[in-house]
């Protein structure tokens, strides 16, 4: 790695990307895995269990004043939009203070929340801290995706990425299961159980938090904050552990990058980068949230009340029905994952996003015309959610690799923040009032909502989908950071520094 002092910072030539990239898949990275995506798990336990235990927390005895509705309906919008303001306001400091201090205080947040979660004793209690839970799960959208794709090799970094943005199911699968435990009140008493979920919500953040205080700071964001001698001693680490593994040299990296170092990316940068650089991708981020947001409100939200009130499934039982359908969204990103680094996004993405919306039309005719069962409707959202998870799953990834370097937390944030609200916040409150009438239509125009959504999102991605499988970040979005060869020549003729060009420019 070579240096030059420009007169607002360092000109760093470096090959550190296409070391991380062309490392084969080892230890470490499993390191990353488990350090970083297990969170996702407790999302899914957390959005899993407020659901199936609403109708117990709205029951005498319970320990809190407060409706079935307020639950899936308050509750739930305030959850997810404390997600939003989170990602945005914790998406901010990933990018100006690094990825590792934001995943390790965003999951600190998250873990203090729902602890004081259980122990609410007024309804205005429970709304405050299930906002403040859903502030740090925001945070961590925004800080574990970035990080996740800067530490992962370019043809690893789909299916890693799908597999841990749909490791949510997992918790959803514990969720429902606990759920069923907390609702026994042969084993705990109404007012015990589902304050102790959250608590158990708590205990395995801990868990997560020790694990995750071993993962290392992004060498990518480090090179670009003026660190490079970080980012330098953490790859020569990381390649020292794999070579040992391995028994054998690693091969050669193939590639650098010219970068003058700088600070923060202030706010219209990062607004003129995303809105006005690259317009196209920016329609189909928003697009790719929008559908998936929808979508998994049509068919996740009043689950509970769709299976009670049209099947006469007992509340205590609906957790077995969740867990079915929560691992077919598991195996859709674990099945499919590989996909999007062999045959490609555009393809992968345009074809999961339309195969789950139109298979949830099929789902909503034969709901409207009474045919299905509780078994036979949950077969099919099993199916849905098959593709659906790992489209929903490809739009994290997308906005997550098609942006530069500079503003790759705030693009995050800012997606799954707008699209979410649109589809996070508004859907429970649409969708509430649709499922919550007992009317067979009402319920279908639903489905046929986030159905109708979610082919949408899949036509443009058909056309505006970036090939970003197995090509570098920098190759993907070209940091704002990057300079050509000539400048970099110029910066340090002028300073008397010694500057290599790049054997090759980003695209």
């Amino acid at each position: 790695m070579t240096t030059a002092e420009a007169e607002t910072g360092r000109i760093v030539t470096t090959d550190i990307p296409a070391r991380l990239d062309r490392l084969p898949w080892s230890r470490w990275h499993w390191t990353i895995v488990i350090g970083l995506g297990t969170v996702w798990i407790l999302d899914g336990l957390e959005v899993t269990v407020v659901g199936n235990i609403a109708s117990r927390l709205s029951e005498p005895g319970s320990g809190l004043a407060i409706s079935s509705s307020q639950v899936t309906g308050v509750a739930a919008a305030l959850y997810v939009a404390g997600a939003c303001v989170g990602a945005l306001f914790w998406g901010r400091m990933t990018d100006r203070y690094g990825r590792k201090k934001l995943f390790l205080i965003t999951l600190a947040v998250y873990l203090a929340a729902t602890a004081l979660t259980s122990i609410s004793f007024e309804a205005w209690w429970f709304f405050l801290f299930r906002f403040l839970t859903g502030f740090g799960i925001g945070g961590e959208y925004a800080a574990i995706n970035s990080a996740i794709d800067e530490l992962i090799p370019a043809s690893h970094r789909g299916r890693v990425d799908l597999i841990i943005n749909g490791s949510f199911w997992l918790g959803a699968v514990g969720g429902s299961l606990l759920s069923i435990l907390a609702l026994n009140t042969d084993i705990l008493a109404a007012n015990v159980g589902w304050r102790m979920t959250f608590a158990l919500g708590a205990v395995l953040a801990v868990v997560i938090l020790l694990v995750r205080r071993h993962v290392p700071e992004s060498p990518r964001w480090l090179l670009i904050h003026g660190r490079d001698r970080e980012a330098e001693d953490i790859v020569t680490d990381i390649e020292r552990r794999v070579e040992q593994e391995k028994g054998e040299p690693l091969p050669e990296p193939h590639g650098e990058i010219t970068l003058h170092q700088r600070g923060s990316v202030s706010f219209v940068e990062i607004g003129r980068t995303v809105f006005s650089h690259y317009r196209r991708r920016a329609t189909l981020g928003f697009s790719l949230f929008i559908g998936q947001a929808f979508l998994y409100n049509a068919i996740t939200f009043g689950f509970g009340a769709i299976l009670t009130k049209f099947f006469d499934v007992p509340s205590g039982h609906t957790g077995y029905y969740f867990a079915v359908i929560a691992a077919g969204n598991f195996l859709g990103p674990l099945l499919l994952g590989h996909l999007f680094d062999t045959v490609g996004r555009r393809v992968m993405i345009s074809s999961t996003y339309l195969l789950a919306g139109l298979l949830l039309f099929g789902t909503a005719w034969l709901f409207g015309r009474g045919v299905l069962s509780a078994g036979t409707l949950t077969a099919c959202w099993c199916v849905v959610l098959f593709f659906a998870s790992a489209g929903a799953s490809s739009a994290y990834l997308t906005v997550s690799e098609i942006f530069p370097m500079e503003t790759r937390a705030m693009a995050i944030a800012f997606f799954y923040a707008l699209g979410t609200a649109a589809g996070g916040i508004s859907g429970p409150l649409v969708f509430a009032d649709l499922t919550g009438t007992g009317q067979v239509g009402d319920t279908v125009l639903a489905f046929q909502i986030g159905a109708a959504l979610m082919c949408a999102a899949g036509l443009v991605a058909a056309f505006l989908a970036v090939k970003a499988e197995q090509r570098s970040l920098e190759d993907i979005a070209k940091p704002l950071s990057a300079v050509t060869a000539k400048a970099a020549a110029k910066g340090a003729k002028g300073h008397g520094g010694d500057v290599t060009p790049p054997s090759s420019s980003p695209a």
